[in-house]
This record gives C-alpha cells, sequence and structure tokens, in this order.
C-alpha cells in the first residue's frame, strides 16, 4: 500500500523511533520559515480545516498497525503545520484508543495556540513539542515570515496559556541562526518569555539539512553554548546529532516508495536513508540512481553531504 500521509518510521534524535502523520497536504502552513526542510510554503495560511480526510489517515494507520512492529511514539509533523488540520484531536483519540501504548507526539511551530479550540485538541497527546524562535517583532519576521494575521506576542501568550492547561509533557524549540535571532537583544526577550511558558525542557537546535533560503548557515556549537548561557533556563540542552545507532528496521517491500515518502518531506542523504530504512547501501544507491533518472528526485550538496529531496509533486 502507498502511503500519502503517514511516513517512517524514522529515527528520531529526540523521540526514538517514530512513525510520521502528516495531517496536510505540500505545502500548507502558517510560516514560511527561511530554514525550513520541506521548502518554501505554498499556502501560507492560518484557516483551520480538514486538508487530510480523517478516514484516509485512519485507513492507512489501520492498514501500518496490520503489517509492522508498533514504533515508539506516532508523531504529528511532515510539510506544514499539523494545527492547521481541524481534525488533529479526533485523530489523537482514535490513536489513543486503538494502540494505547504507543505515545503520541505533535511538533508544532504554535501560531493556533490562541486558539482554545487547538488548545484542547492536543490536550491528549504525551508530548508536545512547539517553536519559539524569536520573542520579538524583528526577530520573529526574519526567521518565521509568518501569516499577516499572525503577531509574535499573540503567540507567545498562546503557549504560555497551552502551557497552563496542558497536563503532559512540554518541550520548547527554539531554532538558532547566527545574525538572524541570536542577537543579544533578541536572546534577552527569548529568555523572558521563555522563563513565563517554563516548559519542562528548552531545546536549542540548528540547521542540519537544506532550508528554504540557501545562504543561511548553521550555528556552531560555540555559538549555541553562548545561547544557552544567555537564556539561563534551569533545563536546557543543545540538541544533538541523531544516534547512529537507532534503526528503524522499516518494514517495506517497495523501498523506492519509501524513499520518496520521506525524502519528500525531509531531505536526507544516502547515509540517513540507510538508518531509516535499515536496507543495503546498494538497495539505496540503485534505487537512488533510478529515482534521478527518472527526474523524480535531486541530490544537493551541503556541508553534511548531498541531500536528497523531491524534484516535484509525488
Amino acid at each position: 500500500m502507498k502511503y500519502n500521509h503517514i511516513f517512517g518510521p524514522v529515527p528520531s534524535r529526540r523521540l526514538g523511533i517514530s512513525l510520521g502523520i502528516d495531517l496536510v497536504t505540500h505545502k500548507i502552513c502558517s510560516m514560511d520559515c527561511i530554514y525550513c526542510e520541506c521548502g518554501k510554503t505554498t499556502q501560507l495560511t492560518l484557516e483551520r480545516r480538514e486538508y487530510v480526510r480523517f478516514e484516509d489517515v485512519k485507513n492507512e494507520l489501520d492498514h501500518y498497525w496490520n503489517h509492522n512492529v508498533d514504533p515508539n511514539y506516532i508523531t504529528f509533523s511532515g510539510s506544514g503545520e499539523p494545527t492547521l488540520n481541524s481534525r488533529i484531536g479526533e485523530v489523537i483519540e482514535y490513536i489513543k484508543e486503538k494502540k494505547p501504548d504507543i505515545k503520541v507526539a505533535v511538533l508544532t511551530n504554535s501560531s493556533l495556540f490562541s486558539d482554545p479550540a487547538v488548545r484542547k485538541a492536543l490536550l491528549k497527546a504525551d508530548l508536545v513539542v512547539p517553536s519559539l524562535d524569536a520573542a520579538s517583532k524583528k526577530g520573529f519576521a526574519r526567521i518565521n515570515r509568518s501569516n499577516k494575521g499572525l503577531e509574535v506576542n499573540k503567540l507567545v501568550k498562546g503557549i504560555e496559556t497551552f502551557a497552563k492547561e496542558y497536563q503532559g509533557r512540554l518541550w520548547l524549540e527554539v531554532f538558532i541562526l547566527p545574525k538572524i535571532n541570536d542577537g543579544k537583544s533578541d536572546l534577552l526577550k527569548l529568555k523572558d518569555a521563555i522563563k513565563k511558558i517554563n516548559p519542562d525542557l528548552v531545546q536549542i537546535n540548528t540547521l542540519d539539512r537544506p532550508g528554504t533560503l540557501l545562504d543561511i548557515k548553521p550555528a556552531s556549537r560555540s555559538e549555541l553554548e553562548k545561547v544557552v548561557h544567555t537564556i539561563g533556563f534551569h533545563n536546557i540542552e543543545i540538541i544533538a546529532n541523531v544516534d547512529s545507532q537507532i534503526k528503524a528496521g522499516i518494514q517495506r517491500k517497495d523501498v523506492k516508495a519509501a524513499i520518496i515518502e520521506t525524502i519528500h518531506r525531509r531531505p536526507c542523504t544516502k547515509k540517513d536513508l540507510l538508518q531509516i530504512l535499515g536496507v543495503e547501501k546498494k538497495v539505496i544507491d540503485n534505487n537512488i540512481n533510478l529515482l534521478e533518472k527518472e527526474k523524480k528526485i535531486i541530490g544537493k550538496t551541503r556541508e553534511r553531504g548531498v541531500f536528497y529531496q523531491t524534484l516535484k509533486e509525488q
């Protein structure tokens, strides 16, 4: 079966083996972040609706569960902002009903937390990871390039409100890009916002895969350590690269389709794909060569190697 709305499982730097759910199509989002690995946002919106049908997601999950080993987590992420889908709460409830032992995580850009319906929909998730890359108006505009109806003060207040209502784990992610959002005044505003939100954990991240803009660079370890020192939160960490010992062990016969499903949402090197798919190197090489000849994917050289991504809508 070809999956259109679930992908992976992939080895996650934070969650172990994670099966992804994509509740919007490529690329619908409330932001057009300059570092996004999914590419430029083509539909910038704050409108909530059923972008992906609930029944279609249920059918794909049922098929996956009948043919594969359960992952550690089912994670809402993918091509755009998952909370834009008006039925995300129902999908979470369905997973909890059918597979109560699998943990549910939601990765969100935090843009819709001012909406009580969105906050209520996420209450049954085990882990919510909201992003907050800037708390200043200028920094927010530089890095997140949001829908014009979204104000950074409203976004911060929404996270703060959700943090008070939510009983699960809340990890706040801050994405740092040198000379974009790491100025002293930017970081001090972030510090104040983080103190008010008081998450269980703050994770400092930087560029690992190609972003939307080609000229942006990842922050160095020393630059990230300075950010940690300035923010000074009691529980804060720099996210390390994925553990090379984690293997997803995907049970898929159609490796070619699995490659497309994976790199359509997150560009990968051959090494990444070897780890995710758990097949022999020659199988990855052969399928990559075939997909390049078919002009379905393209390789782009970056600091960590050649990253493959889809060339057009699949």
